[in-house]
Protein backbone atom coordinates (compact mmCIF):
# COMPACT_ATOMS: atom_id res chain seq x y z
CA UNK A 1 0.00 0.00 0.00
CA UNK A 2 2.82 2.26 1.08
CA UNK A 3 4.57 1.73 -2.49
CA UNK A 4 1.53 2.08 -4.30
CA UNK A 5 1.00 5.83 -2.75
CA UNK A 6 4.42 6.63 -2.88
CA UNK A 7 3.57 5.87 -6.69
CA UNK A 8 0.42 7.95 -7.10
CA UNK A 9 2.64 10.92 -6.00
CA UNK A 10 5.92 10.50 -7.57
CA UNK A 11 4.78 8.56 -10.78
CA UNK A 12 4.07 11.13 -13.07
CA UNK A 13 5.17 10.94 -16.82
CA UNK A 14 5.13 13.57 -19.43
CA UNK A 15 1.53 13.37 -21.06
CA UNK A 16 -0.54 15.28 -22.65
CA UNK A 17 -4.28 15.85 -22.74
CA UNK A 18 -5.25 16.97 -25.95
CA UNK A 19 -3.45 16.77 -29.07
CA UNK A 20 -6.90 18.68 -31.02
CA UNK A 21 -5.90 22.74 -30.65
CA UNK A 22 -8.65 25.71 -32.26
CA UNK A 23 -8.51 28.92 -33.61
CA UNK A 24 -11.22 31.06 -34.65
CA UNK A 25 -11.88 33.69 -37.34
CA UNK A 26 -14.82 36.18 -38.07
CA UNK A 27 -15.39 37.36 -41.71
CA UNK A 28 -17.36 40.80 -42.58
CA UNK A 29 -17.58 40.45 -45.89
CA UNK A 30 -19.00 43.75 -48.31
CA UNK A 31 -19.08 43.04 -52.19
CA UNK A 32 -15.82 41.88 -52.96
CA UNK A 33 -14.19 43.38 -49.94
CA UNK A 34 -14.08 41.45 -46.80
CA UNK A 35 -12.21 42.36 -42.97
CA UNK A 36 -11.05 39.76 -41.23
CA UNK A 37 -10.27 38.97 -37.26
CA UNK A 38 -8.66 35.89 -36.04
CA UNK A 39 -7.88 34.78 -32.22
CA UNK A 40 -5.15 31.99 -31.82
CA UNK A 41 -3.80 30.70 -28.32
CA UNK A 42 -0.60 31.73 -27.26
CA UNK A 43 0.14 27.81 -26.44
CA UNK A 44 -0.01 27.54 -30.12
CA UNK A 45 1.58 30.09 -30.96
CA UNK A 46 4.84 29.41 -28.92
CA UNK A 47 5.76 26.11 -30.74
CA UNK A 48 7.15 27.88 -33.50
CA UNK A 49 10.52 28.72 -33.74
CA UNK A 50 9.30 32.15 -33.80
CA UNK A 51 7.32 31.81 -31.51
CA UNK A 52 8.79 34.16 -29.37
CA UNK A 53 9.06 36.85 -31.91
CA UNK A 54 4.90 36.39 -32.35
CA UNK A 55 4.09 39.94 -32.36
CA UNK A 56 6.17 40.40 -35.39
CA UNK A 57 5.93 37.20 -36.84
CA UNK A 58 2.09 36.28 -35.92
CA UNK A 59 0.52 38.40 -38.62
CA UNK A 60 2.82 37.33 -41.48
CA UNK A 61 1.90 33.67 -40.68
CA UNK A 62 -1.72 34.04 -40.32
CA UNK A 63 -2.26 36.16 -43.74
CA UNK A 64 -0.36 33.31 -45.26
CA UNK A 65 -2.07 30.20 -44.31
CA UNK A 66 -5.94 31.40 -44.04
CA UNK A 67 -6.68 33.33 -47.37
CA UNK A 68 -9.72 33.96 -49.16
CA UNK A 69 -9.89 33.46 -52.77
CA UNK A 70 -12.09 34.64 -55.69
CA UNK A 71 -11.74 32.21 -58.61
CA UNK A 72 -8.48 31.00 -58.61
CA UNK A 73 -6.62 34.21 -57.09
CA UNK A 74 -6.21 35.07 -53.87
CA UNK A 75 -7.69 37.96 -52.74
CA UNK A 76 -4.60 40.55 -51.80
CA UNK A 77 -4.46 42.05 -48.57
CA UNK A 78 -5.30 45.59 -48.26
CA UNK A 79 -4.37 46.99 -44.99
CA UNK A 80 -2.77 45.09 -41.77
CA UNK A 81 -2.58 42.54 -40.61
CA UNK A 82 -2.63 44.83 -37.17
CA UNK A 83 -2.46 43.00 -33.57
CA UNK A 84 -5.34 44.01 -31.69
CA UNK A 85 -5.35 44.34 -27.91
CA UNK A 86 -5.01 41.40 -26.62
CA UNK A 87 -7.17 38.49 -24.63
CA UNK A 88 -5.77 36.33 -21.90
CA UNK A 89 -3.72 33.53 -23.17
CA UNK A 90 -4.63 34.40 -27.21
CA UNK A 91 -3.47 36.59 -29.76
CA UNK A 92 -5.65 38.70 -31.77
CA UNK A 93 -5.33 40.06 -35.44
CA UNK A 94 -6.96 42.01 -38.12
CA UNK A 95 -6.69 42.97 -41.71
CA UNK A 96 -8.61 43.90 -44.63
CA UNK A 97 -8.68 42.04 -47.80
CA UNK A 98 -9.95 42.99 -51.46
CA UNK A 99 -10.61 40.83 -54.44
CA UNK A 100 -10.81 41.13 -57.88
CA UNK A 101 -14.19 41.08 -59.44
CA UNK A 102 -14.81 38.12 -61.00
CA UNK A 103 -14.98 34.21 -59.60
CA UNK A 104 -17.00 32.54 -56.43
CA UNK A 105 -15.55 33.67 -52.88
CA UNK A 106 -14.12 30.78 -51.00
CA UNK A 107 -12.15 30.59 -47.52
CA UNK A 108 -8.86 27.62 -47.49
CA UNK A 109 -7.40 27.28 -43.98
CA UNK A 110 -4.32 25.45 -43.76
CA UNK A 111 -3.23 27.15 -39.76
CA UNK A 112 -1.20 25.00 -37.54
CA UNK A 113 -1.67 21.84 -39.52
CA UNK A 114 2.11 21.37 -40.25
CA UNK A 115 2.34 21.51 -36.22
CA UNK A 116 -0.82 19.48 -35.23
CA UNK A 117 -2.44 17.63 -37.91
CA UNK A 118 -5.87 17.89 -35.71
CA UNK A 119 -6.58 21.51 -35.90
CA UNK A 120 -9.72 22.71 -35.83
CA UNK A 121 -10.57 26.64 -37.26
CA UNK A 122 -14.05 27.88 -37.03
CA UNK A 123 -14.53 30.49 -39.19
CA UNK A 124 -17.36 32.52 -39.08
CA UNK A 125 -19.15 35.00 -41.13
CA UNK A 126 -20.90 37.91 -39.68
CA UNK A 127 -24.85 37.54 -39.49
CA UNK A 128 -24.24 34.23 -40.63
CA UNK A 129 -23.19 30.91 -40.45
CA UNK A 130 -19.96 28.95 -39.28
CA UNK A 131 -17.91 26.38 -40.67
CA UNK A 132 -15.00 24.30 -38.74
CA UNK A 133 -12.03 23.54 -41.27
CA UNK A 134 -10.07 20.67 -40.70
CA UNK A 135 -6.94 18.66 -42.46
CA UNK A 136 -9.99 16.99 -43.81
CA UNK A 137 -11.89 20.05 -45.19
CA UNK A 138 -9.76 23.12 -45.67
CA UNK A 139 -12.09 24.97 -47.87
CA UNK A 140 -16.01 26.89 -47.70
CA UNK A 141 -16.91 27.78 -50.51
CA UNK A 142 -19.21 31.27 -50.06
CA UNK A 143 -22.20 31.64 -51.72
CA UNK A 144 -25.57 29.39 -52.64
CA UNK A 145 -26.15 26.80 -51.02
CA UNK A 146 -22.38 26.08 -50.46
CA UNK A 147 -22.08 28.58 -47.54
CA UNK A 148 -24.26 26.88 -45.27
CA UNK A 149 -22.35 26.44 -42.37
CA UNK A 150 -21.37 23.13 -40.37
CA UNK A 151 -24.07 20.35 -40.07
CA UNK A 152 -25.78 18.99 -36.99
CA UNK A 153 -24.09 15.62 -38.24
CA UNK A 154 -20.80 17.50 -38.15
CA UNK A 155 -20.93 18.77 -34.85
CA UNK A 156 -22.16 15.05 -33.48
CA UNK A 157 -18.70 13.32 -35.39
CA UNK A 158 -16.82 16.90 -33.61
CA UNK A 159 -17.99 15.69 -30.20
CA UNK A 160 -17.23 11.69 -30.68
CA UNK A 161 -13.63 13.37 -31.88
CA UNK A 162 -12.92 15.13 -28.67
CA UNK A 163 -13.86 13.05 -26.51
CA UNK A 164 -11.23 10.51 -27.93
CA UNK A 165 -8.84 12.71 -27.76
CA UNK A 166 -9.45 14.06 -24.45
CA UNK A 167 -6.97 11.80 -23.03
CA UNK A 168 -7.90 14.24 -19.48
CA UNK A 169 -11.65 13.18 -19.35
CA UNK A 170 -10.59 9.48 -20.28
CA UNK A 171 -8.52 9.13 -17.45
CA UNK A 172 -11.03 10.25 -15.51
CA UNK A 173 -13.68 8.01 -16.61
CA UNK A 174 -11.29 5.49 -16.42
CA UNK A 175 -10.53 6.42 -12.79
CA UNK A 176 -13.94 5.40 -11.83
CA UNK A 177 -14.94 2.78 -13.68
CA UNK A 178 -11.58 1.02 -12.11
CA UNK A 179 -13.74 0.18 -8.92
CA UNK A 180 -17.62 0.07 -10.25
CA UNK A 181 -18.32 -3.64 -9.33
CA UNK A 182 -21.19 -4.15 -11.24
CA UNK A 183 -23.33 -2.46 -14.05
CA UNK A 184 -25.86 -0.92 -11.72
CA UNK A 185 -22.73 1.49 -10.70
CA UNK A 186 -21.58 1.39 -13.86
CA UNK A 187 -24.71 3.12 -15.24
CA UNK A 188 -25.30 5.84 -11.64
CA UNK A 189 -21.18 6.80 -12.33
CA UNK A 190 -21.98 7.82 -16.02
CA UNK A 191 -25.39 9.26 -14.97
CA UNK A 192 -23.95 11.68 -13.07
CA UNK A 193 -20.56 12.62 -15.02
CA UNK A 194 -22.94 13.17 -18.03
CA UNK A 195 -25.86 15.12 -16.51
CA UNK A 196 -23.20 17.55 -15.03
CA UNK A 197 -20.85 18.17 -17.68
CA UNK A 198 -24.17 18.70 -19.88
CA UNK A 199 -25.24 21.37 -17.27
CA UNK A 200 -22.01 22.95 -17.29
CA UNK A 201 -21.29 22.80 -21.20
CA UNK A 202 -24.37 24.51 -21.71
CA UNK A 203 -23.98 27.39 -19.39
CA UNK A 204 -20.34 28.00 -20.81
CA UNK A 205 -20.87 27.83 -24.44
CA UNK A 206 -24.38 30.05 -24.19
CA UNK A 207 -22.05 32.39 -22.31
CA UNK A 208 -23.65 32.48 -18.83
CA UNK A 209 -20.83 31.23 -16.69
CA UNK A 210 -17.30 31.94 -17.96
CA UNK A 211 -15.11 30.50 -15.55
CA UNK A 212 -11.33 31.18 -16.18
CA UNK A 213 -9.72 28.42 -18.87
CA UNK A 214 -6.97 27.51 -17.30
CA UNK A 215 -7.96 27.25 -13.55
CA UNK A 216 -10.93 24.69 -15.02
CA UNK A 217 -7.66 22.47 -17.01
CA UNK A 218 -5.72 22.29 -14.02
CA UNK A 219 -8.84 21.01 -11.91
CA UNK A 220 -9.65 18.78 -14.20
CA UNK A 221 -6.33 17.01 -13.37
CA UNK A 222 -6.77 17.59 -9.42
CA UNK A 223 -10.02 15.67 -10.07
CA UNK A 224 -8.40 12.71 -11.75
CA UNK A 225 -6.21 12.22 -8.96
CA UNK A 226 -8.64 13.16 -6.32
CA UNK A 227 -10.43 9.90 -7.64
CA UNK A 228 -7.93 7.59 -8.21
CA UNK A 229 -6.34 8.45 -4.39
CA UNK A 230 -9.39 7.13 -3.39
CA UNK A 231 -9.46 4.15 -5.23
CA UNK A 232 -6.33 3.12 -3.41
CA UNK A 233 -7.83 3.90 -0.63
CA UNK A 234 -11.41 2.14 -0.76
CA UNK A 235 -9.42 -1.48 -1.87
CA UNK A 236 -6.45 -0.95 1.12
CA UNK A 237 -6.82 -0.58 4.41
CA UNK A 238 -8.35 3.07 4.64
CA UNK A 239 -6.06 4.09 6.96
CA UNK A 240 -6.74 7.55 7.86
CA UNK A 241 -3.62 9.18 7.11
CA UNK A 242 -4.62 9.07 3.52
CA UNK A 243 -7.19 11.57 4.06
CA UNK A 244 -5.63 13.34 6.22
CA UNK A 245 -2.74 13.89 3.71
CA UNK A 246 -5.12 14.96 0.77
CA UNK A 247 -6.60 17.14 3.04
CA UNK A 248 -4.09 18.71 4.03
CA UNK A 249 -2.13 19.11 0.76
CA UNK A 250 -5.29 20.70 -0.31
CA UNK A 251 -5.63 23.20 2.20
CA UNK A 252 -1.43 23.90 1.79
CA UNK A 253 -2.24 24.41 -1.93
CA UNK A 254 -5.03 27.10 -1.00
CA UNK A 255 -2.73 29.13 1.53
CA UNK A 256 -0.13 28.67 -1.43
CA UNK A 257 -3.05 30.00 -3.97
CA UNK A 258 -3.68 32.76 -1.71
CA UNK A 259 -0.08 34.65 -1.37
CA UNK A 260 -0.85 34.45 -5.27
CA UNK A 261 1.13 31.47 -6.64
CA UNK A 262 -0.47 29.38 -9.37
CA UNK A 263 -3.82 30.02 -11.28
CA UNK A 264 -6.51 27.65 -9.43
CA UNK A 265 -8.46 30.44 -7.17
CA UNK A 266 -7.89 29.90 -3.19
CA UNK A 267 -11.34 29.44 -2.11
CA UNK A 268 -11.53 26.67 -5.11
CA UNK A 269 -8.65 24.60 -3.19
CA UNK A 270 -9.94 25.72 0.15
CA UNK A 271 -13.80 24.32 -1.07
CA UNK A 272 -12.04 21.22 -2.54
CA UNK A 273 -9.81 20.74 1.06
CA UNK A 274 -13.45 20.79 2.98
CA UNK A 275 -15.11 18.71 0.46
CA UNK A 276 -12.28 16.11 0.40
CA UNK A 277 -12.37 15.91 4.39
CA UNK A 278 -16.12 15.50 4.67
CA UNK A 279 -16.16 12.97 1.72
CA UNK A 280 -13.50 10.72 3.87
CA UNK A 281 -15.09 10.82 6.88
CA UNK A 282 -18.51 9.91 5.14
CA UNK A 283 -16.81 6.77 3.24
CA UNK A 284 -15.30 5.30 6.19
CA UNK A 285 -19.07 4.82 7.74
CA UNK A 286 -20.30 3.44 4.71
CA UNK A 287 -21.12 -0.22 4.80
CA UNK A 288 -21.07 0.51 1.05
CA UNK A 289 -19.30 3.31 0.00
CA UNK A 290 -19.70 2.91 -3.86
CA UNK A 291 -22.97 4.04 -3.75
CA UNK A 292 -21.80 7.71 -2.93
CA UNK A 293 -19.87 7.36 -6.71
CA UNK A 294 -22.10 9.26 -8.47
CA UNK A 295 -22.10 12.02 -6.67
CA UNK A 296 -18.12 12.61 -6.76
CA UNK A 297 -18.73 11.68 -10.57
CA UNK A 298 -21.68 14.46 -10.71
CA UNK A 299 -19.22 17.30 -8.89
CA UNK A 300 -16.05 16.73 -10.91
CA UNK A 301 -18.43 16.33 -14.06
CA UNK A 302 -19.31 20.15 -13.69
CA UNK A 303 -15.63 20.84 -13.73
CA UNK A 304 -15.19 19.07 -16.78
CA UNK A 305 -18.38 20.02 -17.93
CA UNK A 306 -16.42 23.66 -18.83
CA UNK A 307 -13.26 21.46 -19.87
CA UNK A 308 -15.35 20.43 -22.89
CA UNK A 309 -17.14 23.81 -23.60
CA UNK A 310 -13.53 25.68 -24.52
CA UNK A 311 -14.32 24.25 -28.45
CA UNK A 312 -17.47 26.10 -29.04
CA UNK A 313 -17.38 29.08 -26.78
CA UNK A 314 -14.70 30.93 -27.83
CA UNK A 315 -16.81 30.14 -31.24
CA UNK A 316 -18.96 33.38 -30.62
CA UNK A 317 -21.55 31.82 -32.85
CA UNK A 318 -24.64 33.29 -33.84
CA UNK A 319 -27.58 32.44 -31.13
CA UNK A 320 -29.87 30.24 -33.61
CA UNK A 321 -26.62 28.41 -34.52
CA UNK A 322 -25.25 28.27 -30.81
CA UNK A 323 -27.90 25.95 -29.73
CA UNK A 324 -27.54 24.00 -33.01
CA UNK A 325 -24.01 23.20 -32.60
CA UNK A 326 -24.10 22.75 -28.76
CA UNK A 327 -26.79 19.88 -29.34
CA UNK A 328 -24.93 18.00 -31.88
CA UNK A 329 -21.78 18.67 -30.02
CA UNK A 330 -22.82 17.29 -26.70
CA UNK A 331 -24.44 14.21 -28.60
CA UNK A 332 -21.57 13.01 -29.67
CA UNK A 333 -19.42 13.73 -26.96
CA UNK A 334 -22.09 11.29 -24.74
CA UNK A 335 -21.94 8.91 -27.50
CA UNK A 336 -17.86 8.93 -27.67
CA UNK A 337 -18.14 8.31 -24.06
CA UNK A 338 -20.76 4.94 -24.02
CA UNK A 339 -18.72 3.81 -26.67
CA UNK A 340 -15.52 4.10 -24.27
CA UNK A 341 -17.28 2.64 -21.51
CA UNK A 342 -18.98 -0.24 -23.25
CA UNK A 343 -15.75 -1.03 -24.40
CA UNK A 344 -13.31 -0.69 -21.40
CA UNK A 345 -15.84 -1.72 -18.33
CA UNK A 346 -16.05 -5.33 -19.37
CA UNK A 347 -12.20 -6.20 -20.05
CA UNK A 348 -11.99 -3.87 -16.40
CA UNK A 349 -14.54 -6.40 -15.03
CA UNK A 350 -12.95 -9.61 -16.67
CA UNK A 351 -9.44 -8.44 -15.74
CA UNK A 352 -10.17 -7.51 -12.54
CA UNK A 353 -11.62 -10.97 -11.35
CA UNK A 354 -8.50 -12.63 -13.08
CA UNK A 355 -5.64 -10.39 -11.35
CA UNK A 356 -4.81 -9.17 -8.04
CA UNK A 357 -3.53 -5.36 -7.51
CA UNK A 358 -5.02 -3.67 -10.90
CA UNK A 359 -7.03 -1.08 -9.26
CA UNK A 360 -4.08 -0.03 -6.91
CA UNK A 361 -1.67 -0.29 -10.02
CA UNK A 362 -4.25 1.69 -12.64
CA UNK A 363 -5.23 4.03 -10.02
CA UNK A 364 -1.21 5.03 -9.61
CA UNK A 365 -0.75 5.51 -13.44
CA UNK A 366 -3.69 7.41 -13.73
CA UNK A 367 -3.31 9.64 -10.42
CA UNK A 368 0.36 10.12 -11.90
CA UNK A 369 -1.03 11.80 -15.10
CA UNK A 370 -3.63 13.58 -13.20
CA UNK A 371 -0.88 15.01 -10.86
CA UNK A 372 1.45 16.05 -13.74
CA UNK A 373 -1.73 17.72 -15.22
CA UNK A 374 -2.38 19.64 -12.20
CA UNK A 375 1.15 20.50 -11.72
CA UNK A 376 1.94 21.83 -15.32
CA UNK A 377 -1.49 23.74 -15.65
CA UNK A 378 -1.35 25.42 -12.06
CA UNK A 379 1.86 26.35 -11.54
CA UNK A 380 3.83 25.56 -15.35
Amino acid sequence: MTRIFLLLLFGAAPAFAHDRTTSYSTWEIRGREARVSVRVADLDVSRFPWGADAPARLGAYLTEHLRLFAGESACPVADGPRTLSPTPGREVVEWSLRCPPDGGLRIESDLFLELAPSHLHFARIVGGPERVLSDGERVWRLGGDASTGTSLASYVVLGVEHIATGYDHLAFLLALLLIAGSLGEVARVVTGFTAAHSVTLALAVLGWVRPERTAIEALIGLSIALVAVENVWLVGERRREVPILVTGALGVLAVVAAIGVGRVPPLTLGGLALFAGSYFALLGRLSRPGALRWGLAFLFGLVHGFGFAGVLSDARLETGRLVHALLGFNVGVELGQLAVVAGVWPLLHLAMRRRVGLVEVGSAAVAGLGLFWFVTRAYG
